[in-house]
């Protein structure tokens, strides 16, 4: 299994980040796994932001709640985030990582089977 996190390189303040997780070499409907999106911002350590399980089930961050929403599209093996209202502090590197084991709040990546190679998202004007 191989993911790949995709979505603009630059958004501007106020505006909706929408970004996608493609989930490669087996079918996520299929997969039993806890799909996570974890971020980290430049020159700071790593921050989870949510999870949905592979039956729906979604847990955020009681920091980022208000402003995520995580969703899968089984048909096209993908899964999103969406943030809205970003501010420049939203800058960072954004993974998705995939888990057998709902863990909340875990940014190890001893704890995930898969993990993404990133995309940096930068918010400026």
């Amino acid at each position: 299994v191989q993911l790949q996190e995709s979505g603009p390189g630059l958004v501007k303040p106020s505006q909706t980040l929408s970004l996608s997780c493609t989930v490669s070499g087996a079918s996520m409907a299929t997969l039993f796994y806890y799909w996570a999106w974890i971020r980290q911002p430049p020159g700071k350590g790593l921050e989870w932001m949510g999870v949905i399980s592979y039956s729906g089930s979604t847990y955020y961050s009681p920091s980022l709640k208000s402003r995520t929403s995580i969703a899968r599209d089984t048909s096209n093996n993908q899964v999103t985030l969406t943030l809205r209202s970003v501010t420049p502090e939203d800058t960072a590197v954004y993974y998705c990582a995939a888990s057998s084991r709902l863990i909340l709040g875990a940014t190890s990546r001893d704890t995930y089977d898969y993990w993404g190679q990133g995309t940096q998202v930068t918010v400026s004007s």
